[in-house]
């Protein structure tokens, strides 16, 4: 890989996530090279990934140009490539455009979709962790709803016509209500001719409630949204297989939809060249000490989703979430600091900023501390907060007038198939 050589130590992070960035802005005045490698050129807003699958947003509005993002950084090399292999040995990072040695390597590679080894549903069911795939769901619901406006079967419109989501996570229960205001507001002006009110749209959830990583009286004010937007929930219902066509359950109920969009799990992203000693089991996380460094190294470090820092107040590890990822990668940056002058480094304490769910209109759920609260007022502090997390200005005026041109007009603009789907 055709890295300048420098007498300084060089920092490789791998992945441009919320981790990696939140880092590598804040290395800006360390005396080393810093190398951040992702297989995109650009960093992904993920919480709103949803939004771009539903029409609400254009992809460009929440990716930005990794370049761009640390553009101000001196010393600083980004290179798009996939990383292979970690030779902890040679400490050398093995790509699909060549090879670089370091001296600190920084894991942030995140998540990846969990099938949990159901080979039908992943090779028929529709992931959501990137912007592909994302615009793959936006393209597949369109051009469905296109054969069902000139179908003449009733059976195969209301196949083409019904969704399925499973995982009643927040990214499901997102889904599920932008599905929904769609189905209210926006299709029955573009398809006129079409009985719009035989749309469904299915929430399926494994668990006991929906919503489960946040509160119950949370989850509860969750259902009661859903449900009057008229999303079908389905708890306690584990979906078993998929072929495309026919969904089926555990309990033996099978159900006809075109639309099967999987947001049940995720796994970390690991890398190959670590014993699976370093791994926490079935989660793919690195283990990792209260530094970030993991287990057995001192210049080996992982953060954000594919970090498992066990604590007291957080035994199963850090929510997969971004606020983690974030606060690692900026204390991963003050310690940086303090290693390469001598200085002990201190541990990473995780203040939990809360959690905010939004489902349509009008609707949100918020778990602040001990503030559990939902309606109006959630709904305005998830736009505040998004707002405010986006990277870049541009992004945050275009998300913003998108959000009040949808809000106005009961519009959502990017109903484009620019990419057909096809699988």
């Amino acid at each position: 890989m055709n890295v300048q050589k420098t007498d300084k130590k060089r920092i490789v992070i791998i992945g441009g996530g919320f981790g990696g960035i939140s880092l590598a802005k804040k290395l800006r005045n360390l005396n080393a090279q810093v190398v951040l490698i992702d297989r995109h050129n650009y960093h992904t807003f993920q919480p709103l990934l949803y939004q771009v699958s539903t029409s609400g947003l254009e992809p460009d509005s929440i990716a930005y140009p990794i370049r761009k993002v640390l553009k101000r950084l001196t010393n600083f090399h980004f290179r798009m490539a996939s990383v292979e292999k970690i030779d902890v040995e040679r400490q050398e990072v093995r790509t699909d455009i060549g090879t670089l040695t370091y001296d600190y390597l920084v894991l942030a590679t995140g998540t990846k979709t969990n099938f949990f080894g159901n080979a039908a549903i992943e090779k028929h069911a529709m992931p959501m962790k990137t912007v592909p795939q994302a615009l793959n769901i936006r393209s597949l619901m369109l051009q469905n709803f296109e054969r069902a406006d000139d179908c003449e079967k009733e059976e195969e419109t209301k196949a083409l016509l019904r969704f399925c989501i499973v995982g009643a996570g927040p990214t499901g229960v997102e889904l599920a209500g932008a599905f929904a205001e769609l189905k209210r507001h926006v299709f029955p002006k573009d398809y006129r001719h079409l009985n719009v009110a035989e749309m469904e749209i299915h929430l399926f959830e494994a668990g006991e409630r929906v919503l489960s990583p946040m509160s119950e009286s949370s989850s509860k004010k969750a259902v009661v949204f859903l449900e009057k937007l008229g999303v079908k929930i389905h708890v306690n219902t584990m979906v078993e297989d998929y072929d495309g066509e026919i969904l089926k359950l555990k309990n033996g109920e099978t159900l006809r939809a075109k639309n099967m969009i999987w947001a049940a799990g995720v796994t970390g992203a690991a890398i190959e060249g670590f014993e699976t000693t370093k791994l926490v089991e079935r989660l793919n996380r690195y283990k990792v000490n209260e530094f970030n460094q993991i287990e057995g190294f001192d210049t080996i470090f992982a953060i954000g989703d594919v970090a498992h820092m066990k604590t007291m107040e957080y035994p199963n590890g850090h929510p997969q979430v971004a606020q983690p990822a974030i606060q690692q990668g900026e204390h991963l940056a003050k310690n940086l600091n303090l290693l390469f002058r001598g200085k002990e480094m201190k541990p990473f304490s995780y203040f939990d900023k809360g959690t905010l769910a939004t489902i349509g209109r009008n609707r949100a759920v918020a778990d602040l501390g001990k503030l559990k609260f939902g309606g109006f007022f959630a709904w305005f502090i998830w736009i505040f907060v998004h707002l405010a997390a986006l990277v870049g200005f541009r992004n945050k005026v275009i998300v913003l007038f998108n959000w009040a041109y949808n809000y106005i007009n009961y519009d959502k603009a990017a109903r484009l198939i620019v990419r057909p789907f096809k699988r």
